[in-house]
């Protein structure tokens, strides 16, 4: 019992040092660097499109590999991707720094939920996933708010400093994740020894068929994955674009951290009820979310800077109760062998979306 509560609180500590950073606003870092939202959009196009290069193969590695492996690889293309932008002087830079985060996404994506599952399968004790998913969320709303809230510092010290106080926090997560054990059913030396046995290339290949056959039959599961998605990519865009366009619609700057972090709490508190409507049906929860979600955009239109961030509030409530409630269903679902990749398939229909969302959002956001 003390060893599962040491590896999840150690999963807790590596993604608040994962997601405390002095960039969390950095569509309003670039803004002040004199790049616009259609620029911006394209910067975010490049994410999604290096998400759905890496997103998929990332999973798989991490359920033939071990996925503490692949989180300790996330943290060092974190880090690489911190010097990119460093270094950055113009918008191809740019995108290269952010090619770099998405693929350290991509092998943290999959490979932290799925190890903190299987651990918890271990010691019989799946039924705390729920609630592991909701403090994960949690966690993430919570350092994502105080990292926005840090936007007035970040742009004082400038880009170059506040990027390196990152490079900094990678490397402490790099020790935190080197204290855990991996609970993946291919890890350690059984996974040493598939190596032996076979080559990766059959090896990828075996893993992947498997999961394309689960999800051939379970036809659920794509359904779930596309209405978290559509729900997810609504939010994120919204907030993104939010940075820039609540001092435009007149925000005073020393509010403007603030109005951020309010609306990250939003998810927070999305996380919490959603615990508490087990009996609410999931279309249920679908139809209410993406309503509010949907709501929240249609205020941000109003100009009114203090609606716009109410708007942004129910975003992020909505993104993530869907989210807590989806993510429970499908790790339930997914047998532990694939677990990893599946979860990445998620991830992968994320990126579908936001590749077509984003520079649409971009031109759509900036004409307002």
């Amino acid at each position: 019992m003390l060893k599962i509560k040491k590896q999840i609180t150690g999963l807790y500590l590596s993604a608040v040092v994962g997601n405390l950073s002095l960039t969390g606003a950095w569509v309003a870092i670039l803004a002040a660097r004199g790049y616009s939202l259609a620029e911006i959009g394209l910067a975010e196009t490049v994410f999604h499109i290096t998400s759905l290069m890496f997103e998929i193969p990332s999973g798989v590695f991490a359920d033939l590999f071990g996925r503490k492996k692949m989180l300790l690889l996330s943290s060092f293309l974190r880090m690489i991707g911190n010097m990119v932008m460093i270094l950055s002087g113009n918008l191809f830079m740019v995108c290269l720094s952010l090619a770099f985060y998405a693929a350290s996404y991509n092998f943290a994506s999959g490979s932290g939920d799925a190890l903190a599952y299987d651990s918890l399968k271990l010691v019989q004790k799946e039924a705390y996933y729920e609630k592991y998913a909701s403090n994960q969320l949690i966690i993430y709303r919570l350092c994502s708010g105080i990292s926005t809230m840090c936007a007035g510092f970040a742009l004082l010290i400038g880009h170059r400093a506040a990027y390196g106080t990152d490079i900094l926090m990678s490397a402490i997560q790099i020790g935190i994740l080197k204290t855990l054990y991996e609970a993946g059913v291919d890890g350690g030396k059984e996974g040493q020894e598939k190596e032996l046995t076979i080559s990766v290339k059959n090896a990828l290949a075996q893993c992947l068929l498997s999961s394309l056959s689960f999800m051939k039959r379970e036809r659920k599961a794509i359904a779930f994955m596309f209405a978290n998605s559509f729900v997810g990519a609504v939010d994120i865009l919204l907030l993104f674009f939010l940075q820039a366009k609540l001092p435009a619609a007149g925000m005073p700057g020393w509010a403007l951290g603030f109005a951020l972090f309010f609306m990250e709490m939003g998810g927070i508190l999305g996380a919490r009820i959603i615990l508490q409507w087990g009996r609410l049906r999931y279309r249920n929860v679908f139809a209410l979310m993406a309503a509010l979600v949907l709501f929240g955009v249609l205020i941000e239109h109003s100009g009114w800077y203090l609606f716009m961030t109410l708007g942004g509030f129910m975003a992020a409530f909505a993104d993530d109760a869907l989210q807590v409630r989806t993510n429970t269903i499908l790790q339930d679902m997914f047998p532990s062998e694939q677990r990893a990749t599946l979860i990445s398939m998620e991830s992968f229909t994320f990126s579908v979306i936001m590749v077509v969302q984003s520079p649409l959002a971009g031109l759509f956001f900036s004409r307002w």
